[in-house]
């Protein structure tokens, strides 16, 4: 099977920011984190203001994480990526919220089938799998709360922003 759009974060990719990030010390990553307020301070604030959705500091180390392993995949994937504007991110939630609304009322057999081809045909499956194997080792799929909500969706909506800047640059 061939897919139209190539991945920009590739399994090594992941696989390769996920190792540096767990052993790099704290200092380390508030560097990294100075450096994601540099260059993709949208993102940076987007899991900086959960705490006012309910997200408590606890809770606020999982997207952290997921900003971390990202923005570290995006510097080893071997492009220049342009810093995502808020725009982008309204763009993405929009689209991720309509696609999570579709599967609302749906069988759950059919249900599964959609969110499994959804996952499988996403131009970046391997953030995508990364996100939900984090989030589903620290419970925080099902959401419970609204706070859970509002992390999940961060979370996935940073997936979805590196999708279309991907994108992006393969369109031109």
């Amino acid at each position: 099977m061939q897919r139209s759009t190539m991945t920009l974060l590739t399994q090594a990719v992941m696989v390769r920011a996920s190792i540096d990030i767990d052993r790099m010390s704290a200092q380390h990553k508030v560097e990294l984190a100075d450096e994601i307020h540099a260059r993709q301070p949208n993102l940076l604030a987007s899991i900086l203001v959960l705490p006012r959705f309910g997200v408590d500091m606890l809770q606020l180390e999982v997207p952290i994480h997921v900003l971390l392993v990202t923005f570290q995949a995006m510097k080893h994937c071997g492009r220049a990526l342009p810093t995502i504007s808020e725009d982008v991110q309204e763009t993405c939630l929009q689209r991720l919220t309509a696609t999570m609304r579709f599967t609302e009322g749906v069988p759950p057999d059919l249900g599964d089938q959609m969110i499994s081809k959804f996952c499988v045909d996403h131009p970046e499956r391997y953030l995508l799998a990364f996100v939900y194997g984090h989030l589903g080792e620290r419970d925080l799929l099902r959401v419970r709360t609204d706070a859970e909500k509002y992390l999940l969706l961060a979370c996935l909506n940073l997936v979805e922003c590196v999708a279309y800047i991907g994108a992006q640059l393969q369109s031109k």
